[in-house]
């Protein structure tokens, strides 16, 4: 019983209440007393002296029947009240607890939802990933292509992939879907359609008709560029940026840098796949850019 808490299901525990904006507490420690009863002056100093963070009356038998039956367990303490250690603080009463009780009941409820809904997100989103083609040595030795044309010609698949998206997006206030050549337009195209927004298309030199800005970034040999039209952007449209994938991420970051010039503002840049093991989550994040993706692939994976 080193650690007697479901890593898995306390960081959903954790995310759950970042994304409803609730505040808690990430670590501390509970110590676990009988009860039903208040504790004394001289107990709660006691616990304090060892470091606890929480008193309450279950937990620990819950957590030890857990492991021994190897069920994963995770716990939400709702704090209602500091023990009597805090003289400035009203003793504990019943009356006030039922009280406090009731309004953390209402939010408690949400995060689990929140949490029920991510478990089975993540069926849905493997589901997804079986969809996808990895072709070895492609386009050169060594590398693993993850091929989402095999999903994207999968009706109940892409129309999956459109509503997890779309259910990620429905609140944001977003203007514009910016699309990288070639994948990406599909992608963007759909959710624009989804969230009723305008579309925006950033492509490769040489294939925009009217007046363009360029961005360069580096290959494994070399440099290329991608281009979008002076005029796609407005000042502070909030843009969202998707492409299918992000490996390295050169070309997702000079994206980012175009809808700057043209002062737009990124919302978010978006990748139903991403590459971890090549960095380009980081190399965006290291710009300011706020990074999400569905489905991951290990470098080795097949």
């Amino acid at each position: 019983m080193p650690e007697p808490f479901s890593g898995i299901i306390r960081k959903k525990l954790i995310e759950s209440c970042e994304e409803l904006k609730f505040p808690c507490h990430k670590n501390g420690t509970v110590v676990t007393i009988e009860g039903p009863r208040f504790s004394t002056k001289a107990e709660s100093k006691m616990f304090r002296q060892f470091g606890a963070d929480v008193i309450n009356m279950s937990i620990a038998p819950e957590a030890i029947l857990a492991n021994e039956a190897e069920v994963p367990y995770g716990v939400i303490a709702m704090s209602t009240d500091y023990d009597c250690w805090k003289e400035d603080e009203e003793p504990a009463s019943w009356e006030v607890i039922r009280m406090v009780m009731r309004e953390n009941v209402e939010r408690v409820k949400q995060v689990l939802l929140k949490v029920i809904a991510s478990f089975s997100r993540e069926q849905e989103i493997a589901k997804l990933k079986d969809k996808i083609r990895t072709i070895p040595n492609f386009p050169k030795q060594g590398i693993m292509f993850r091929d989402i044309t095999t999903l994207l010609k999968d009706k109940d698949g892409v129309q999956k992939l459109i509503e997890l998206l779309y259910d990620r997006y429905k609140d944001f206030q977003i203007d514009a879907i910016a699309g990288i050549e070639s994948r990406g337009f599909a992608i963007a195209g759909m959710l624009a359609g989804r969230l009723g927004t305008g579309l925006v298309l950033i492509r490769k030199p040489g294939k925009l008709p009217a007046e363009t800005i360029s961005e360069a970034y580096n290959l494994e040999y070399g440099t290329d560029k991608v281009e979008i039209h002076k005029d796609a952007v407005s000042p502070k449209q909030k843009i969202l940026l998707i492409d299918d994938l992000i490996a390295t991420g050169g070309t997702a970051l000079a994206s980012c840098k175009l809808i700057n010039q043209l002062q737009g503002e990124i919302v978010e840049c978006c990748f139903p796949i991403e590459l971890p093991d090549l960095k380009g989550r980081e190399k965006l994040e290291q710009n300011n850019q706020k990074v999400f993706s569905l489905i991951k692939f290990n470098e080795t994976e097949s």
